[in-house]
């Protein structure tokens, strides 16, 4: 049982730092098999969702024509949160920049811009209509223009255009203190007789993420009745997603930021595709469009951050496009905690380590009992030497004989491993929350090493550049090892060496908010653990 107790506490410190980031990743992805599985059951009642090459193939049309900004004027929208450039051909967005978010934490850093050029042939905020995209075929006017919005305010952009027989009448509203923009569509058919076709409204970007950052990856995600669903793998997103309706939202995200549709009905299909680089997604509908009567049609876009405040306000819970994993139910309390601390501190720094002194405090009971285990198993480690070399040869002999010790002396050899495995959930939630919060991207905890101009902590999302923390914090591990009593098992003792030296390299590369966290419960612990010997 003994040595039971060894390979638990091994394997669960290995499993739970080499391969956690493996097993539960920043942002759960939609697994394949169940997509695959949602096709077979909605194949039965005749509404499929799969995913196959023809579900968004771009149209001949789109591939010898190009679109031409220089065709259309450009429209500025401009509020206190972001500056939206459109052109006037369609309606097309050629630039979505957040005023509050920087590329880096560079002073001189660009702001973020969720649109660039590369995106443009691909028709961001734009309208198909039978696969034709109207941005480039159409004729197209507007009666707006420029325009500064002050909180509270709003302002309504209209664009109309002509393909063919039809025409298409947008009208786009802005408020100034959201990053919602409205669409209300018209589609009149100019014949005698009714126009059956597929329009679809369009969002567009290039990724969120440095290219290939697995903690950080660009996505498409929608939300329908069976809850959140994600895929970031490229391979599956280049052939074609289609999801039948209801879909309450589609959206291109990342970590921290979100492009999303949000439909105005509940009968159309989303579709998203990556294609050179260029993610793209539509929310489509047949529709029958009957002489001279207009059909009207509905959206939502949200083109921002993941900022719980701003999602909650907008149409189709789209809040819950914020999600932290698997444990998120415990991540979404500790980013409110750490945002009460941070109202009084001004230092998300701080606030981790007044978060972790509560965190360790609710478990010092537990520690407690752990460390009072330990303390037991340290004075049986001689009786418990006796009975390996006794029957050394009798595997299930020395194990019974174990067993009745442990039993004799009221024991429980696993009892050291418990505030481990409650903890667990506790480290796995702050790590998501500090890689997927809006809040701490860029938070600086000391911003320049002491003494220096060099920056250092400046960004609690990103790791340590000099690695300062991790070795301390690998230091403090060794400490606490070496105050805890000595395993009696000479190759269980030895590999205990070794895991301070993992650990350090482990959070090498995690996020230097989580190696304060770790480093500061390491110091308490070794505090509690002093005052547990003095005690004895």
């Amino acid at each position: 049982m003994d040595n039971k107790r060894v390979l638990l506490a091994v394997v669960l410190s290995l499993a739970v730092l080499i391969g956690w980031n493996l097993l539960f990743p920043p942002v759960p992805p939609v697994h394949q098999k169940q997509i695959k599985n949602a096709t077979t059951r909605q194949s039965q009642n005749s509404v499929s969702t799969t995913v196959h090459s023809q579900s968004y193939a771009q149209t001949k049309s789109e591939n010898v024509f190009k679109f031409n900004p220089a065709r259309g004027q450009k429209i500025t929208i401009e509020t206190p949160l972001y500056r939206a450039v459109f052109n006037s051909q369609g309606g097309i967005l050629e630039h979505f920049i957040l005023k509050k978010y920087k590329q880096s934490i560079e002073p001189d850093a660009p702001n973020i811009d969720l649109i660039t050029p590369e995106a443009l042939h691909k028709g961001p905020l734009g309208i198909v209509w039978n696969k034709i995209p109207t941005w480039i075929k159409a004729e197209w006017s507007t009666n707006g223009g420029d325009k500064h919005l002050a909180p509270g305010q709003s302002h309504t952009l209209s664009f109309v255009g002509r393909l063919g027989n039809l025409e298409l009448h947008r009208q786009l509203t802005f408020y100034g203190d959201s990053y919602q923009i409205k669409e209300t569509l018209q589609l009149i058919n100019l014949t005698s007789s009714p126009v059956q076709g597929e329009f679809s409204f369009i969002i567009s970007s290039p990724g969120l993420s440095k290219e290939n950052n697995r903690y950080n990856r660009t996505r498409i995600a929608y939300f329908n009745k069976d809850g959140l669903h994600e895929e970031s793998d490229k391979d599956d997103l280049k052939p074609g997603l289609k999801i039948e309706p209801p879909v309450q939202w589609g959206a291109i995200t990342s970590n921290y930021f979100l492009l999303s549709l949000i439909p105005g009905a509940t009968d159309m299909t989303f579709k998203a595709k990556l294609e050179k680089n260029i993610y793209r997604l539509a929310l489509s509908q047949n529709i029958q469009i009957a002489a001279n009567i207009p059909a009207q049609i509905s959206c939502t876009y949200y083109l921002g951050p993941k900022d719980e405040k701003c999602l909650s306000k907008a149409p189709g819970n789209l809040q819950a496009a914020i999600h932290y994993g698997w444990f998120d139910i415990i991540a979404k309390p500790l980013i409110k905690i750490l945002n009460f601390f941070y109202k009084y501190t001004g230092n998300y720094g701080v606030a981790i380590i007044i978060l972790t002194i509560i965190i360790k405090l609710l478990f010092w009971p537990l520690s407690q009992k752990s460390y009072k285990s330990m303390n037991q198993m340290k004075k049986l480690q001689p009786m418990m030497a006796k009975i390996r070399e006794k029957y050394k040869d009798d595997r299930q002999k020395m194990n019974e004989e174990l067993m009745r010790l442990y039993k004799t002396y009221k024991v429980n050899p696993a009892g050291g491993c418990l505030p481990m495995f409650i903890q667990i959930p506790v480290f796995f939630a702050l790590y998501q929350a500090l890689l997927g919060a809006i809040e701490l991207r860029h938070a600086p905890f000391i911003h320049y090493l002491p003494f220096t101009d060099m920056v250092w902590l400046a960004d609690l999302s990103a790791k340590d550049p000099f690695y300062i923390t991790p070795l301390i914090m690998g230091a403090t591990m060794f400490i606490q090892q070496k105050m805890t009593p000595a395993p009696g098992d000479p190759t269980q003792a030895k590999i205990m060496l070794f895991m301070p030296i993992i650990f350090t390299f482990l959070f090498m590369n995690f996020p230097s908010g989580l190696v304060i966290y770790w480093l500061v419960n390491n110091i308490l612990s070794i505090a509690q653990q002093w005052w547990m010997l003095k005690k004895s």
